[in-house]
C-alpha cells in the first residue's frame, strides 16, 4: 500500500491539459476563463456623475453664492451638455456626462429648488465631489479578470461591459460515472431482499455538477466481459472515469483486471487509509481512470480528498485547504490514516471545531446527511487531542 500524500502526488502528477473554445456569454457561467477580460476604454469613460442633483463651477461657492438658477436639466445617455453661464446650474441625473464648466454636483437632499432656482442648503466643503471620475477604476487594455478564473455573475457583467459577446473558456471535462455490482437495481426499482438501489452514481454526479461538471451515469453487472468492453468504448468518449465498487479483492471484483486489459497502466491500488483502502487509480494516454471503493462513505471520501484536487489542479486552480480543531478526544487503534466523519461547528475565536460523529462503518450511507466534512487524521498517531489541528474535507 502507498500513503495518502503518496496518492495524492501521483494523482497530481497526471493532471490533464484541458485546450479552450468559445461560449455565448448566456453559456459561460461556472465555465473557467481561458483568455484575459480587458478593459476595451477606460472606466468610467467620461467623468460620470454619481448623484442625482445640480452641476455647478465651485468657484460660484467661494465667492459666496448659493443660488443658482437652472440652465437646463440632463438625463444619463445624453451627450455632453456644456454650463453657459457660470453662475447659472445644470439640473443633472446619476450617470450622465459631468457638463464642460462645471466641477462639482450637489445632491438633491441638500439643495431645494423654487421657481427653476436651486438653493444651496449645505454647503460642500471642497470641489469635485458626487463624481466618478473618468478611467478611476480602470485605464484601457487595463486586465479586469485574469484568465483561470471561475466565471461567476461578476465576471458576466465584465465582459458584459467590455463587449464580449463570446467568451474563450476551458474545454469542459468530459466525465462518466460507473457503478457495478449484481446487488445494485435502478432507483425506479422495488428491491429485493438482497439487492439495494443504485446511489453511489447519483451521489457522485451531483458532487460534479456541484463542480461545474456534468457527468453521465451508467450501471454495469459483475461481468468481466462486460466492463471491459464498456471500458474501451467510455476510454474513446470521456477524459475521465469513475467507477464506484469492483475493486476490492472479492472473486466478483472485476475492475483492476478490466481496466488493465484495455491498456490502463495502473498507478497504484490501495491506500494505507479507512475508509477507501481499495482506491485504485490509472491512466491510458490522456485519459484518467479513478476506480473507488463500492461502499459509499468510502466512494464519497475518495471522491472529496482525492479527484477534487485533480480536478482543480486541471482546470489551473489552487485547492483551498481548510483545517480545524478537534472537538474532543479521539483514539485510533490501526495504522491508518482515518478519515472521520466530523460535524463542524464556529468556536468563538472564528475558527473550525470539528465535532467526531461516529457511524456504522462505510457502508452507512445515512451519516453522511449528519456530518459536514472528513478529518484527516494521520497513520503516525493514536491518540488525539481536544484542540489539535488537522486537515478537514468539506462536502457540505
Amino acid at each position: 500500500m502507498i500513503t495518502v500524500r503518496q496518492a495524492e502526488e501521483i494523482i497530481l502528477t497526471y493532471k490533464i491539459r484541458l485546450t479552450s473554445e468559445k461560449v455565448n456569454i448566456e453559456d459561460a457561467l461556472g465555465r473557467m476563463l481561458a483568455e484575459d477580460l480587458q478593459a476595451d476604454r477606460d472606466f468610467p469613460p467620461f467623468d460620470r456623475v454619481s448623484m442625482d442633483g445640480i452641476a455647478i463651477a465651485y468657484e460660484q461657492i467661494e465667492k459666496g453664492q448659493t443660488e443658482f438658477p437652472i440652465e437646463q436639466t440632463v438625463a444619463a445617455g445624453k451627450p455632453q451638455a456644456t454650463l453657459e453661464n457660470p453662475k447659472h446650474c445644470i439640473e443633472i441625473m446619476t450617470g450622465a456626462m459631468l457638463p464642460v464648466g462645471t466641477d462639482t454636483v450637489i445632491r438633491y437632499e441638500d439643495i431645494s429648488i423654487k421657481n427653476k432656482v436651486a438653493t444651496i442648503e449645505v454647503i460642500p466643503a471642497k470641489t469635485g465631489l458626487n463624481i466618478h471620475k473618468k478611467g478611476i477604476d480602470r485605464k484601457q487594455n487595463d486586465i479586469i479578470v485574469t484568465k483561470g478564473a471561475k466565471i461567476s455573475p461578476a465576471e458576466i457583467g465584465i465582459a458584459a461591459t467590455i463587449g464580449k459577446n463570446e467568451i474563450l473558456v476551458q474545454r469542459q471535462i468530459k466525465a462518466i460515472v460507473i457503478s457495478t455490482g449484481e446487488e445494485i437495481v435502478p432507483i425506479t426499482s422495488t428491491p429485493l431482499l438482497h439487492q439495494i438501489r443504485t446511489s453511489n452514481s447519483y451521489a457522485l454526479q451531483a458532487c460534479l455538477k456541484n463542480w461545474g461538471i456534468t457527468a453521465d451515469t451508467v450501471l454495469l453487472p459483475d461481468s468481466q466481459e462486460i466492463i471491459e468492453q464498456k471500458i474501451s468504448e467510455y476510454l474513446e468518449t470521456y477524459d475521465v472515469l469513475i467507477l464506484s465498487g469492483g475493486v476490492s479483492a472479492g472473486k466478483f471484483d472485476f475492475v483492476p483486471k478490466a481496466l488493465e486489459s484495455q491498456g490502463v497502466r495502473k498507478l497504484f491500488h490501495k491506500v494505507s487509509q479507512r475508509p477507501g483502502k481499495p482506491f485504485w487509480f490509472g491512466v491510458k494516454e490522456q485519459k484518467v481512470v479513478f476506480a473507488l471503493p463500492g461502499n459509499p462513505v468510502s466512494t464519497f471520501m475518495c471522491l472529496h480528498r482525492y479527484f477534487k484536487l485533480w480536478l482543480d489542479a486541471s482546470q489551473g486552480l489552487n485547492t483551498t485547504r481548510i483545517s480545524a480543531e478537534l472537538g474532543k478526544d479521539f483514539v485510533v487503534k490501526f495504522e491508518l490514516t482515518f478519515f472521520l466523519q466530523v460535524k463542524l461547528e464556529k468556536t468563538e475565536t472564528g475558527t473550525w471545531k470539528a465535532i467526531p460523529i461516529e457511524g456504522n462503518g462505510s457502508g452507512d450511507l445515512a451519516s453522511l446527511v449528519e456530518t459536514d466534512a472528513f478529518i484527516e487524521l494521520p497513520m503516525e498517531k493514536e491518540r488525539f487531542k481536544i484542540g489539535e489541528k488537522y486537515d478537514v474535507w468539506l462536502y457540505r
